[in-house]
């Protein structure tokens, strides 16, 4: 896949344009979002990213367009099950309702940027090194057997190490000054609570990447869909957390369904390797079939989810 410069500075410049649009428009006038509101957003990014599917599919054909569609669906699942910790820091931080939506957008863009130099820096990676296609495969099933069982314990955003450092070597003030993230404190510059929450968000992010990235590199190695697929669910992910915000208790086997896509995602990365790299006679899966698995088992795990909750309720 050789992707132009003019298509990469296209996609980076079209999400600042989105970037710009919720700061300008969409947050003009700071307020709590409503699941509506919420909805309707949601709804308006899942639409950006199938119609980014369907420009793929138009440009560079079927095989691409499904590697973005796997991508795209595996990532935003990973990021639907981090929603809690983003709610955890949110009440951590005690963040009023009319600014969360602003922590959100600010703290993903930081976790984008993060995320693109992990993405670039894992897909060079597997380009010269073939062992690393081993390497992650066995992180994806490290991963899956954590969620499985119930011990990928979420980070204690006060644990965090950098969020800890600046508040040590910086000063702080403990009150919100609506969405200013300085203020003038005794002579000098001081950080408000907005601005250790955005770094909260942004950085703790980057421990999830750590397991979703390798995931979608074992759908495609294309650096270009891995970010855009990246891109795509983050983009989209604070209005979810409005909509399923009092939900996310109700998706009980979302984390099971998580785990057997990352452990077939790690299996399918250790046969390629095995495939390629030794010449073993094993079987490969092909990107069709990793597209209908991953829908059939996040549906599976919705519809399970919501089932134990309604006969729960009964």
């Amino acid at each position: 896949m050789n992707i132009p410069g003019w298509l990469w500075i296209a996609t980076v410049t079209g999400l600042i344009a989105v970037i710009v649009v919720d700061l300008v428009i969409v947050d003009r006038r700071p307020h709590a979002f409503g699941p509506k509101e919420a909805a309707r957003w949601v709804v308006f990014y899942v639409a950006l990213a199938v119609a980014f599917g369907g420009f793929l599919y138009l440009t560079f054909g079927a095989t691409f367009a499904a590697q973005f569609a796997a991508g795209y669906l595996t990532e935003y699942a990973l990021s639907v099950d981090n929603l809690f910790v983003f709610l955890v820091i949110m009440t951590s931080f005690a963040v009023p309702a009319v600014y969360q939506h602003r922590v959100l957008l600010i703290g993903i863009v930081i976790a984008l940027i993060l995320r693109a130099i992990l993405i670039l820096l894992g897909a060079e990676l597997l380009s010269r090194f073939s062992w690393m296609f081993f390497a992650f495969g066995a992180l994806l099933l490290f991963t899956a057997w954590k969620l499985w069982f119930g011990q990928n314990a979420d980070p204690d955003p006060q644990g965090n190490a950098l969020i800890r450092l600046v508040s040590r070597t910086m000063p702080t003030v403990p009150t919100y000054h609506g969405h200013r993230l300085t203020v003038r404190l005794d002579g000098r510059r001081a950080l408000t609570p907005m601005a250790l929450v955005i770094l909260a968000i942004g950085t703790t992010d980057l421990i999830f990447a750590l397991d979703s990235i390798p995931a979608v590199l074992g759908i495609t190695q294309e650096a270009y869909l891995v970010f855009a697929a990246n891109a795509f669910a983050l983009m989209g992910l604070r209005q979810l957390y409005f909509l399923l915000s009092g939900l996310i208790q109700r998706l009980r086997y979302l984390s099971h369904g998580l785990a057997i896509i990352l452990a077939f995602i790690g299996l399918k990365m250790v046969l390629e390797a095995l495939h390629e790299t030794w010449a073993v006679p094993l079987p490969t899966i092909p990107i069709w079939f990793s597209l209908l698995f991953i829908i059939t088992v996040l549906t599976g795990a919705a519809l399970a989810s919501l089932w134990h909750s309604d006969e729960s309720q009964r």
